[in-house]
């Protein structure tokens, strides 16, 4: 999708990257460690960094994680990681900027839910602090509405409003719609406290797939703000990856959207990068964006009783996504090679083809060779128990050949490739 089908934005700046519409959707994430240990949080956030997170939400919920901020910072410039920081503020946010004003300077970005920075005037005072802390410190801000922690006194005033009406909407269209008057009436108070435009991104965020999908197409046609996407408490394992690929990648499509965040509940055991992972892979299988080689495997079937075409299609895609951490930096235009494995002769040889490097393995009762295709052209047949080694080493070679100093791919990136640390 080009810059020119997206929804036009302001374009904020936030250290080396720029969010908006001239600029390619960024992958965001979030620790889950405890701020206050410095140490187990800049390691996660190098972590997530490696991975491919573009911007790391940390969460700054007291006195012990405040104090910490700076030193996180300094830990990651000392790793040679450069990735932005944003500090997530609820309840007590200004409290903490004003009795940690190093938390606002080392911080790049600021999250703000006016749904819990207080009531009334004294909560007006606190948004205005937090607002003037982030323009004196030259921060961007978003303001992060969320479907759980509404303005209670908005919805109330909404609802009344509502009753009263001659022709009264059902109570959920009432609260979507206070979702969305939450967020541009926060983002006029900044404005008009001296926060640039061109500093404020917006969220509304729902746990419902059609109700984030309403809720931010009528919010992206009202304004001009970058918008945060994500689906707030997507769940666990498949669920959590299905609803927020189906929800994000219908606005995506229609070009609204330029911060992504897969909020996944993690399986015990499994990776905080998982939610990276899933945010490029939407990206990449839409054609929006390349992260890492991307390998087409056949899912099997009776013609592939042997695990073998399996174990190399998932041993190949670890290994790509591994080397990436080296490879976006010594191979540039790498992130677009495309890997096909294959288990049989039905499709195999005509996928390989269509591939950069592609293996077409035997199917059962197929004679036990391995036919590899590279550029559409047959390279080579393996066969025998080395086969997974050789096939990695013809890989290893292609990219070397074609994506090194001299080679014939290294400028051919059609889509921008990932910012890195």
């Amino acid at each position: 999708m080009s810059t020119s089908s997206r929804r036009q934005t302001y374009q904020v700046k936030i250290d080396h990257i720029t969010v908006g519409s001239q600029s390619p959707v960024i992958v965001q994430s979030m620790t889950n460690t405890d701020t206050a240990d410095a140490e187990a949080t800049a390691l996660q956030v190098q972590e997530l960094s490696e991975a491919g997170s573009e911007m790391v939400r940390i969460t700054v919920n007291n006195p012990d994680s405040a104090a910490k901020v700076a030193e996180i910072r300094q830990r990651l410039d000392d790793m040679g990681c450069n990735t932005p920081l944003i500090g997530d503020f609820h309840f007590n946010g200004e409290r903490l900027l004003a009795e940690f004003p190093e938390c606002g300077r080392a911080l790049s970005k600021y999250r703000i839910n006016p749904g819990n920075v207080g009531k009334g005037a004294k909560g007006d005072e606190k948004f205005a602090f937090m607002i003037r802390m982030a323009a004196e410190n030259g921060k961007a801000v978003r303001i992060g509405v969320n479907w759980g922690s509404l303005d209670q006194s908005l919805a109330k005033r909404m609802m009344d409003a509502n009753l009263a009406s001659s022709s009264p909407q059902q109570p959920e269209a009432v609260m979507k719609e206070a979702l969305i008057v939450s967020a541009l009436e926060s983002a006029q108070k900044a404005a008009d406290l001296g926060l640039p435009e061109d500093k404020i991104i917006l969220s509304c965020k729902v746990s419902a797939v059609q109700d984030l999908i309403q809720v931010y197409r009528e919010l992206g046609g009202r304004c001009r703000y970058p918008l945060h996407l994500g689906l707030t408490e997507a769940g666990m394992g498949s669920k959590g990856i299905v609803a927020s690929t189906a929800a994000l990648s219908v606005l995506l499509q229609e070009g609204i959207g330029d911060t992504i965040r897969i909020s996944l509940t993690p399986e015990p055991g499994t990776p905080r990068t998982q939610e990276v992972v899933v945010a490029q892979e939407i990206l990449q299988t839409m054609g929006l964006r390349s992260f890492t080689p991307m390998v087409t495997a056949c899912p099997g079937c009776g013609r592939t009783t042997s695990t073998v075409f399996q174990e190399l299609a998932r041993d190949i895609q670890h290994y790509l996504r591994e080397q990436m951490i080296v490879w976006r930096l010594q191979y540039p235009g790498v992130e677009n090679l495309n890997v096909a494995v294959m288990g049989c002769v039905v499709n195999g040889p005509g996928e390989s083809k269509l591939a950069d490097i592609g293996i077409s393995l035997p199917g059962t009762g197929e004679t036990p060779i391995a036919p590899v295709y590279v550029d559409g052209e047959r390279k080579v047949t393996l066969k025998g128990d080395n086969l997974a080694a050789e096939f990695l080493a013809i890989v290893r070679e292609y990219v070397e050949t074609n994506y090194g100093e001299n080679g014939r791919k290294r400028e051919r990136s059609r889509i921008i490739p990932i910012q890195t640390a």
